[in-house]
């Protein structure tokens, strides 16, 4: 596991496209979780190497979503595993030192995964229109979460350059999708985004 991934959090990109990730990567933003449902496995190890390559050429972390198989195939940093998925204590047989973050919208849940993970992506803090059956938790569970959780906090769902700044100054980083990709010039979103997240730390 690379020591200084902690910091690399502060921004923390959710893709299931290279050139996309290439983009922000440009703008500064240092993790990536390549996320991408229905594919066939093949499809996945393909695109996952080729973000692999360019986390590497920035320095970055890679991160793949809920497939253990495929993070392990694209020598991934880490995993990210929700609560559905692999058991953590098995992933962390499996991958050893990688990284395992763990999704949580309580905090009963994000007390369990810390056990084993070494982050906790907490959410959804904001309505999302990624992810239709999540749990909109709000800010106040995000706060007792950082009291009681001694692992790094990534606050996900909805989160966008109008409300960063809500959870900025509560995570140690925040998960975004539609912030970067549907903006006009996704590197500029992302440097933007950091920008807010520097005010706040």
């Amino acid at each position: 596991m690379k020591s200084d991934f902690i910091g690399k959090l502060r921004l923390y990109v959710i893709t299931d496209s290279a050139k996309l990730a290439e983009l922000v990567l440009e703008g500064g933003a240092m993790a990536i979780q390549y996320r991408e449902k229905g594919k066939d496995t093949l499809d996945l190890v393909k695109m996952g190497r080729e973000i692999k390559e360019l986390c590497d050429a920035h320095n970055a972390i890679f991160i793949v979503n809920d497939r253990l198989d495929v993070a392990l195939a694209t020598d991934a940093d880490g995993v990210h595993l929700g609560t559905r998925d692999m058991p953590l204590d098995i992933a962390r047989g499996l991958l050893g030192s990688k990284i395992i973050g763990a999704s949580a919208s309580s905090v009963d849940e994000a007390m369990r995964a810390q056990e084993q993970a070494d982050y906790i992506g907490f959410g959804s803090i904001f309505p999302t229109g990624s992810k239709g059956d999540a749990v909109v938790t709000g800010i106040d569970p995000l706060k007792e979460i950082k009291r009681r959780v001694s692992k790094p906090i990534v606050a996900i769902g909805g989160i966008t350059q109008k409300n960063v700044g809500e959870v900025a100054g509560i995570a140690d980083g925040v998960a975004v999708i539609s912030a970067v990709s549907s903006a006009k010039d996704p590197t500029i979103a992302t440097r933007e985004l950091l920008e807010k997240l520097k005010g706040q730390s």
